[in-house]
């Protein structure tokens, strides 16, 4: 009976793993329940094979509805509404205020925060190019970072 009800599970799944797993637990399923079986309603093949196609369908729908769902969740995160030329605006505002906060620092501060921001650079790695004791270039950077912080108005 098993490679009936796998032959059948495999037609409407069209996926061997599906469908190799749908139909051991049809195979379950008729073990627990064989006491419902009514020999007067149909043969027991007509009733395993029934319970084989909806358990089938059951998971094609389950599947379709997963993929429903994900794609609805993919449209509103790519669907969102804005205003490219308010946020243009805005990034060029940001920069350019930022821009006039950084010329306000001291020339050894924007230089250490430029390497460390722009080039990536670490603490060491910045105190090396321009030939600083780490310590100086840990205090440059925290007060460059707490004056930028200060200029842009950001909260703490």
């Amino acid at each position: 009976m098993a490679p009936r009800v796998y032959g059948l599970v495999l037609r409407v799944l069209r996926d061997r793993a599906q469908s190799e797993e749908v139909a051991q637990e049809v195979m379950v399923e008729v073990w627990r329940s064989a006491a419902r079986y009514e020999p007067g309603r149909g043969s027991g093949l007509a009733w395993v094979l029934t319970i084989a196609h909806r358990r089938a369908i059951d998971r094609v729908r389950s599947a379709q509805a997963g993929l429903d769902r994900e794609e609805r969740v993919a449209r509103m995160e790519t669907h969102r509404p804005y205003d490219e030329v308010s946020e243009l605006v805005e990034d060029r505002l940001e920069r350019e205020r930022l821009r006039r906060c950084l010329e306000r620092l001291t020339p050894l501060q924007h230089e250490s925060l430029t390497f460390a921001y722009y080039g990536g650079y670490s603490y060491r790695e910045v105190a090396e190019l321009v030939r600083a004791p780490l310590a100086t270039v840990k205090t440059r950077m925290r007060d460059g970072l707490i004056r930028l912080r200060d200029c842009l108005g950001v909260d703490r």
